[in-house]
């Protein structure tokens, strides 16, 4: 068969194949269409967003002030769903079972990164199983004395520390937590030597505090809020990388004389693997709205915690470097994986 040939036979059958070929293009188009339709239209009912923990927190209560400003904005209602346990995994199972559409938002948080190495069978990857949106909040730790202490400066502390080592009593919540690590951070950054003491939770740590038996205790300002309001406790210095604006008066680990020491505790809102970038998009527009506003803010700084929004990127890397941090304390401190 010449070549002159060929070109009449495909040019006889030009019209047939693309008869063939429009129904399934115009299929194709029909659909992307109507996807971009949907997304466009986002959210067009309400959307659920499930967090790791029990009500009354600090990421539950931010969380609602957000969810209820957040409906406002988009016109939905946001349903806090809590899903505490296993390190996360409840959670995040419940936000991982529906599709990838936007309307099952997940709140994950530094705890989450410290999930990673903590827990032999995690049942899910954070960073692998959902896609960032924006942070929402940050808080810093404060290293907390009793107000009629001999420790008047962390400063203090660490020559304490540096005289009679282990000799030192320093409380911390259960083992693994964030506040417990930032312990176990704090003693290899600055060199030092002292006992962690862990508790069940804060009302039993700042009843040893305040009886005498620890020497210090590392715990979130909203926990202590009321010591130190009443004047029972004093916070020496603060665990982030510059002073809190909302403690500007206490000196940071760092200004006292332990450098590179930088623990800042964050929840942020991710969305399950897959959810269209145009959802993405729109939430993370909509939060850096809610999380500027006055009242979210004052409500935020209330709690103790700064109000801060970010692109998905900032929160997804802070997330990554987090596990990577993390990871290397609990192997280095020798915590048992659970």
């Amino acid at each position: 068969m010449n070549i002159q040939h060929q070109r009449n036979m495909l040019s006889r059958r030009m019209p047939t194949l693309m008869k063939s070929l429009i129904p399934a293009c115009l299929l194709t188009l029909a659909m992307t269409g109507a996807a971009a339709a949907q997304e466009d239209d986002y959210p067009t009912r309400e959307i659920s967003l499930v967090i790791p923990f029990g009500p009354g927190g600090i990421a539950d209560i931010t969380a609602r002030i957000v969810g209820d400003s957040l409906g406002k904005k988009l016109g939905k209602q946001i349903v806090i769903m809590n899903q505490p346990g296993a390190g996360g995994s409840v959670a995040a199972r419940v936000a991982l079972n529906g599709e990838p559409d936007g309307y099952t938002l997940a709140l994950l948080s530094n705890g989450t990164a410290i999930s990673v190495p903590l827990f032999k069978n995690l049942q899910f990857d954070p960073v692998a199983d959902f896609v960032p949106v924006s942070s929402l909040a940050y808080f810093d730790f404060v290293f907390v004395t009793k107000a009629d202490s001999k420790f008047k400066s962390l400063k203090d502390i660490l020559e304490a520390a540096r005289a009679n080592p282990a000799a030192l009593n320093v409380g911390t919540i259960n083992v693994g937590s964030s506040q417990n690590l930032a312990a176990e951070l704090f003693k290899s950054t600055a060199g030092v030597d002292f006992t962690i003491v862990p508790y069940k939770g804060t009302p039993d740590l700042q009843v040893a505090l305040l009886g005498g038996e620890l020497d210090m205790i590392i715990d979130s300002q909203t926990a202590l809020k009321a010591a130190l309001q009443q004047n029972q406790a004093v916070a020496i210095a603060s665990s982030g990388p510059t002073r809190s604006i909302l403690l500007p008066d206490v000196a940071t680990a760092e200004e006292e004389g332990v450098k590179g020491f930088d623990v800042t505790s964050w929840n942020g809102i991710f969305a399950p693997a897959g959810t269209p970038q145009a959802v993405v998009d729109k939430l993370n527009a909509t939060l850096v709205e809610v999380l500027a506003d006055p009242d979210v803010k004052k409500r935020f700084a209330e709690l103790g915690v700064e109000a801060r929004s970010s692109t998905p990127q900032e929160i997804g890397d802070r997330l990554k470097a987090d596990i990577e941090k993390w990871s290397k304390v609990i192997e280095d401190s020798g915590i048992v994986r659970q």
